[in-house]
C-alpha cells in the first residue's frame, strides 16, 4: 500500500513539475524581452525548455548547422490531437500539392492550414527572434484561449533564427558597445555597426536573396524542409530604417503575372486583420509600397511561387535600433516596441489562417492542380542543351533542389523560342539536354525560373528584374508552346581513368575543368594550356585545353590527374607524344605554363562591398577549394604584395585608390608581373584615375530650356526612365583571348547600372556591348539607347603584368553560374 501511495505521489510530482516547467521567456531568461539581446544559444535553449514542458504540443527538429557550427532549428506547434498525427498531416499536405509518394487521395475536409513563420534572416534585424520567443509561449500557454482555438485549424512552424551567425555577430558587437544603460541618441556608437555588419551570414551572403538559388548552406538545409512541408502561409520577418513605421501586406506593384487573385486577396485579408490590431494600439503602418513580388529568391516570393501566401513584414529598427533610439519624429523606438509589433502580426496571421482554413486548403490544392493541368504560362516545355554535360548537371541540381521535375525528350523535331538568338528557331541538340514540362506541380516556379522574358511594368522594383536559368547558367535553351513527351533522364557515361607515360589532355569548357585545374595546382602539379586550337590523333582540341605532362611533374602526376577528372566528371584523353597533327606542339610558345605557386589575395573590410567580397571568398573556399588571402583595404598601404601573383578588388568604394602612394604601389605590383582583377565599382574608381580605362560620357542628357521643369508627382516615374535595376545583356565575346576560353563567342551578363566604358586603346576588349544588346529585364527607356558601344570585360597589359576589368560582376550572388569560369580564366589563365 505504501509503495502504491509512493508511486502515485511520484506520478503527481512529475506531472506537476511538467505543468510548472512551462515558463514565459521572461521567467526562463531572467529579464524582460526587449531589455537586452538574447544570444542565439539562449533562444535554442528556451525552445528546448518549452518543448520539454509541452511535448504534446511542441516538436523540435534540428535541420542543420551554420558555417560557424550554430544550430538551425524548426519548432512545430500543434494541438495535442494534431501533434499525434503530425507526419500524417504533412504527407496529406504533400498529396494536396500532388507531391505525395503514394496514390492515396488527399483529404481537404479536416486538413489544417500550415503557417510557417521565419525570423531573423538578416542577423542585425534582431527584434524578430525576440518576438519568436513570445509567439512560441503564446501558442502553448494553457491560459491563452485564443491560440487554443487557432491551433485547432493550423499547424505553426517557427524558424526562430535563420541566420544565427549574423545575429550573434551583431549581438556580440552590440553588447560590447552598450553601457550600463542604453543610449537613445542615434549618434551614439552603439547605433553605428561596423563592417561587415550582422546582416549577412558567415560568407557575407544575404540569405534573403538565396531562396531559389540555394548557394548557401543555411538555405540548402532549410529548403529541403520547406519542400517537405509546403505551407499554405509563410511570413518573413524583417526590419527597416529607424524612421520607418511597420510594413505588412498587401505588397506593392509589380506583381509577377503568375500570382493568383486568391494570393492577392488573402494578402489583403492579412493586412486588414493586422491593421485592426495596430489601429487599436495607435501604431503606425503602411502597405502596398516599396516591397514588390517579382524576384523569385525572397522569403515572400519563393513561397508565393510555391503555392503559399508569402509575405514580408518589416518593422522599423534594424542595426541602428539597438535597444532604443530616438527617431526623426522625436519618438523613442525600443526593442520591446519592435518585438511586440512582430509578435502581434505573427499571431494575427495565424488567426486569419485559422479562420480561413477551408478556403486556404481549397485554393492551395487548386494551385497545384492548375500546374499539373498545364494552365500556367504560354510555354509548355522548356528544353536546355549544352555540349558540356556538367553545365546540364548544374541545372538539374538547381531543379532538384527546388522540387522541379525534369527529364529527356526523344522527339527533337520542334520549334521554339531560342534564348540565344531571341527568335523562333528549329531545335538544335548540342550533345546533352534536359526538358522541363509545364505540366507538373511546380509549374509556376519552373516558369518563373525558366521563362525567357519576365514581364515587368514600368514600375519601381526592389531587386533585379531578369535571372532566366539558360542565361545565368550558360546553356542554350528553347521554350516551346508544344507539349513534348518527356521520359526519365538516363544516367550519363561515367568518366574512366586514362594512363599515359607522356601526358593527358583535359577539355576546358566548364567550371568543372577549372576545379580540376585548382585541384592539380594545390597538389603541386604543373599545368599547361593551349592558347590556340590543335589536333591530336585525329581529335580536335579547343583553346584552353589543359595539358598535364610527365615533364616537370612529380611521380604520381597521372594518378592525381585521374582523381581530379573522376571527382569533377571530365573525361581526359591520353597523349603519347608532343608532336601534334595540327597546331602547336607542346614545346611551342603557344603552350603556356600555369605556376603551381600561384597565390591569390583579395581586398576586404571597410571600403569593400561585403557582398562582393563574400562572393569571391565563398567561391574560392567552397567551390574551387583554393587558398585565398584576405587583406583589409585600409591596410593596403603597408601590406607587402610581393608574395602574391593575383590581387582581387571586389566591388567597393575605395577611398584608398585616391591615395597616389597606394595607387602607385598597385601599378608597381602589376608592372613587376602581378595581376589585378577589378570588379564593378572598383572599375569605376579606376576609371576616375589614370589606369587606362575611361567611362563614356552621357551625351543623351536633355539640354532643352524646359528639361528641369517636371511634375513633383511624376518624380518616381521620371527617375525610372534612367534606371537599370538588373537586366540581361548579350556581350560579344572574344573567345580567342584567354579570358574568354571555354565560351562561345557571346556571353550573357546581368547589367545593374547604366555605366558604359570606352574601348581600351592599349588592351583587349574581350566582352563588348554592341547595338541591340538588351535581352531581358527592366531598363528605362533612356537607358536602352545609351547602353551600347562599350567594353564590359577587358584586359590591359601593364609592364610585366596585367589588369582585368569586370565592369559587371560575373559572380553575382554566386548564382550566375555562367560567370564563374570567366572569373577563373582571369585568375589562372590571363597573363600566363
Amino acid at each position: 500500500m505504501k509503495k502504491l501511495l509512493f508511486a502515485s505521489l511520484m506520478i503527481l510530482a512529475i506531472s506537476t513539475s511538467f505543468a510548472q516547467g512551462l515558463q514565459s521567456p521572461e521567467q526562463y531568461l531572467g529579464y524582460k524581452i526587449g531589455s537586452r539581446y538574447t544570444r542565439h544559444y539562449k533562444i535554442v535553449e528556451y525552445f528546448r525548455a518549452v518543448a520539454q514542458a509541452k511535448p504534446e504540443m511542441v516538436k523540435l527538429e534540428k535541420y542543420g548547422e551554420t558555417n560557424e557550427g550554430r544550430e538551425l532549428m524548426l519548432a512545430f506547434i500543434a494541438s495535442p490531437e494534431n501533434m499525434q498525427k503530425l507526419d500524417a498531416i504533412r504527407n496529406n499536405n504533400l498529396r494536396l500539392a500532388g507531391m505525395g509518394n503514394d496514390k492515396t487521395s488527399a483529404s481537404t475536409e479536416s486538413a489544417p492550414a500550415i503557417v510557417w513563420l521565419s525570423y531573423n534572416v538578416h542577423g542585425n534585424e534582431t527584434s524578430s527572434s525576440e518576438a519568436a520567443l513570445l509567439t512560441l509561449y503564446a501558442l502553448v500557454d494553457p491560459n491563452n484561449a485564443q491560440t487554443k482555438e487557432w491551433l485547432k485549424n493550423t499547424i505553426v512552424v517557427i524558424d526562430p533564427c535563420m541566420n544565427p551567425d549574423g545575429r550573434d555577430r551583431y549581438v556580440n558587437w552590440f553588447n560590447s558597445m552598450v553601457g550600463k544603460n542604453y543610449n537613445t541618441d542615434a549618434a551614439a556608437r552603439e547605433h553605428a555597426e561596423p563592417w561587415p555588419g550582422g546582416r549577412t551570414n558567415h560568407y557575407n551572403f544575404d540569405l534573403n536573396r538565396d531562396w531559389a538559388w540555394q548557394t548557401q548552406i543555411e538555405t540548402q538545409q532549410r529548403i529541403k524542409k520547406y519542400n517537405q512541408w509546403m505551407p499554405q502561409v509563410h511570413v518573413d520577418f524583417h526590419e527597416q530604417g529607424i524612421n520607418e513605421p511597420y510594413y505588412f501586406a498587401p505588397a506593392a506593384d509589380p506583381f509577377h503575372e503568375v500570382i493568383t487573385q486568391w494570393q492577392k486577396d488573402f494578402q489583403v485579408m492579412i493586412g486588414k486583420n493586422n491593421a485592426n490590431y495596430f489601429d487599436k494600439n495607435g501604431w503606425l503602418f503602411f502597405t502596398k509600397e516599396r516591397f514588390d513580388l517579382l524576384y523569385p529568391s525572397y522569403g515572400d516570393t519563393y513561397p508565393i511561387y510555391n503555392g503559399a501566401i508569402g509575405m514580408t513584414f518589416e518593422q522599423g529598427g534594424g542595426p541602428r535600433g539597438g535597444l532604443g533610439v530616438i527617431n526623426e519624429d522625436g519618438d523613442t523606438l525600443t526593442m520591446l516596441d519592435r518585438a511586440t509589433h512582430h509578435y502581434t502580426t505573427g499571431l494575427s496571421t495565424i488567426e486569419t489562417a485559422s479562420r480561413n482554413r477551408k478556403k486556404l486548403i481549397e485554393e492551395f490544392k487548386k494551385y497545384f492542380e492548375d500546374g499539373r493541368d498545364g494552365k500556367v504560362g504560354e510555354y509548355k516545355t522548356y528544353v536546355l542543351t549544352s555540349r558540356d554535360q556538367n553545365k546540364i548537371k548544374a541545372v538539374t541540381k538547381l531543379l532538384a533542389q527546388n522540387g522541379i521535375e525534369y527529364g529527356t525528350i526523344s522527339n527533337k523535331s520542334f520549334r521554339g523560342f531560342n534564348y540565344t538568338t531571341g527568335k523562333e528557331d528549329n531545335y538544335t541538340d548540342e550533345g546533352f539536354h534536359i526538358a522541363v514540362s509545364a505540366y507538373q506541380p511546380k509549374a509556376v516556379l519552373a516558369k518563373v525560373l525558366l521563362e525567357p522574358k519576365t514581364i515587368v511594368t514600368d514600375s519601381n522594383t526592389y531587386d533585379i528584374t531578369a535571372w532566366s536559368v539558360p542565361y545565368s547558367y550558360g546553356v542554350s535553351g528553347y521554350a516551346t508552346k508544344e507539349k513534348l513527351e518527356i521520359s526519365s533522364l538516363k544516367n550519363t557515361t561515367a568518366v574512366t581513368e586514362v594512363n599515359s607515360a607522356y601526358g593527358v589532355l583535359i577539355p576546358y569548357q566548364s567550371l568543372n575543368a577549372a576545379k580540376i585545374l585548382t585541384h592539380l595546382l594545390k597538389n603541386g602539379i604543373k599545368v599547361r594550356f593551349a592558347e590556340k586550337p590543335f589536333t591530336y590523333n585525329g581529335k580536335n582540341f579547343d583553346r584552353g585545353t589543359l595539358i598535364i605532362l610527365k615533364t616537370s611533374n612529380p611521380s604520381g602526376w597521372n594518378r592525381i590527374a585521374n582523381e581530379a577528372c573522376i571527382t569533377f566528371n571530365v573525361q581526359a584523353t591520353p597523349v603519347e607524344t608532343g608532336f601534334m597533327d595540327k597546331g602547336a606542339d607542346f614545346g611551342s610558345p603557344d603552350i603556356k605554363v600555369i605556376s603551381s605557386e600561384l597565390k591569390v589575395a583579395m581586398l576586404t573590410g571597410e571600403q569593400v562591398s561585403s557582398g562582393s567580397a563574400g562572393e569571391v571568398w565563398h567561391f574560392f573556399e567552397r567551390e574551387l577549394d583554393y587558398p585565398i588571402t584576405l587583406i583589409n583595404a585600409t591596410d593596403l598601404g603597408r601590406a607587402s604584395l610581393k608574395n602574391y601573383q593575383v590581387l582581387i578588388l571586389p566591388d567597393g568604394n575605395y577611398r584608398t585608390l585616391n591615395d597616389k602612394t597606394v595607387s602607385d604601389k598597385l601599378k608597381d605590383f602589376v608592372r613587376t608581373g602581378g595581376k589585378l582583377i577589378a570588379v564593378d565599382n572598383a572599375v569605376s574608381m579606376m576609371a576616375a584615375g589614370d589606369w587606362g580605362i575611361k567611362q563614356k560620357d552621357d551625351k543623351s542628357e536633355d539640354k532643352s530650356e524646359y528639361a528641369n521643369v517636371k511634375k513633383y508627382a511624376d518624380r518616381e516615374a521620371q527617375s525610372l526612365s534612367s534606371t537599370l535595376p538588373g537586366a540581361i545583356y548579350k556581350l560579344e565575346l572574344d573567345n580567342t583571348h584567354p579570358l574568354g576560353f571555354g565560351y562561345p563567342d557571346y556571353y550573357f551578363t546581368l547589367k545593374q547600372d547604366a555605366g558604359v566604358y570606352e574601348f581600351l586603346k592599349n588592351g583587349w576588349n574581350v566582352g563588348v556591348l554592341k547595338k541591340d544588346a538588351y535581352v531581358a529585364g527592366f531598363a528605362g527607356n533612356k537607358i536602352k539607347a545609351k547602353v551600347k558601344d562599350g567594353v564590359v570585360f577587358g584586359v590591359q597589359n601593364m609592364g610585366g603584368g596585367s589588369v582585368v576589368y569586370f565592369a559587371e560582376d560575373p559572380l553575382f550572388r554566386d548564382f550566375w553560374e555562367n560567370g564563374k569560369l570567366i572569373f577563373c580564366n582571369a585568375v589562372f589563365l590571363v597573363g600566363q
